[in-house]
């Protein structure tokens, strides 16, 4: 059993699929952070599109409010998450943080010496992988401890 775990969560349902094997990975007393990495918005690009009616339009006047509705809305997400976690008996952390998500899931397994990360892949393939590449492939190769991945295509739920 791990004694302190990072688990990356993007708010989609298919990146949920970890927490179903944690029990397999911690113990009661163990340690679970949560951690969310929001990609900095760009205006120039956000306003061609609809934006989720969860976010206050007030907030949406520059960058700075966007960036503010969408860390509440992360911190808002992980906090549910860890709720349906207490059950398990394990001590949850959660972290929101801004930047690329491999760099920024790697700098914090190394920043809370963390003994493992459980994340799953999203399936994507092709000129789409290449297009985006993978978060889960960028942290695989530069890890600083074992991560534990789930294939999009299995829930143990």
């Amino acid at each position: 059993m791990f004694k302190h775990v990072l688990v990356p969560l993007d708010e989609s349902e298919l990146s949920e699929y970890t927490l179903a094997y944690l029990p397999k990975l911690v113990g009661a007393g163990s340690k679970v952070t949560l951690l969310t990495v929001i990609v900095p918005p760009d205006l120039s690009l956000s306003s061609l599109y609809a934006v989720p009616n969860q976010i206050n339009p007030s907030f949406l006047e520059n960058e700075e409010g966007l960036a503010r509705a969408l860390r509440v809305q992360a911190e808002d997400y992980l906090r549910r998450v860890g709720e349906r976690m207490n059950k398990m008996s394990v001590q949850v952390e959660t972290l929101v943080r801004f930047g690329q998500p491999a760099d920024v899931i790697l700098e914090y397994a190394q920043e809370l010496k963390v003994e493992a990360i459980t994340m799953t892949t999203h399936g994507r393939s092709g000129i789409t992988r290449w297009l985006l590449g993978s978060v889960t492939q960028k942290v695989l190769s530069a890890a600083p401890c074992p991560v534990f991945v789930i294939p999009s295509r299995v829930h143990a739920g």
